[in-house]
């Protein structure tokens, strides 16, 4: 990487992780390099270090972008959106998005607007309110399952 660009060239980049891995860094801020068992063992590392960072998962996208994959470089985004929110909080959507789960759509925009506002995570909430418009439109709302 060249003051942060993905080159033209993807084979100068990818994967990331072996070609460049003084650009991946930990949530803790720690190298590639330093994820080992005898560092995990010892507490020089902790296990959050072995989570991918929004930063990564945000890198990535922009590899795949530019690999003409713009779909999956949107997941990739709204990963980065989801990795800093509470499991538990994760959960709770989770479970909206089930099936008959929600009672109606108003449930699932509340819920995307909560993750807008509290949480910044644009595009998936942009996803939880293109669901819910799907979900009226195929009746999910009535079905319980």
């Amino acid at each position: 990487m060249i003051n942060n660009k993905i080159p033209e060239n993807l084979d100068a980049i990818y994967p990331v992780g072996e070609k460049h891995p003084d650009h991946v860094r930990t949530h803790n801020g720690h190298m590639l390099g330093d994820l080992t068992l005898d560092n995990l063992l010892t507490g020089n590392v902790a296990a959050s270090d072995f989570r991918i960072t929004a930063e990564g998962l945000r890198l990535q996208a922009e590899v795949a972008e530019k690999a003409g994959r713009s779909n999956l470089a949107q997941n990739l985004r709204r990963g980065a959106e989801l990795v800093e929110i509470p499991d538990t909080v994760l959960l709770e959507f989770y479970e909206l998005l089930r099936p008959g789960r929600a009672q109606n759509a108003d449930k699932l925009r509340a819920a995307a607007n909560q993750l807008r506002d509290t949480y910044g995570a644009k595009e998936t909430a942009s996803l939880i309110e293109e669901a819910a418009l799907v979900y009226e439109r195929r009746g999910v709302f009535q079905r319980r399952f």
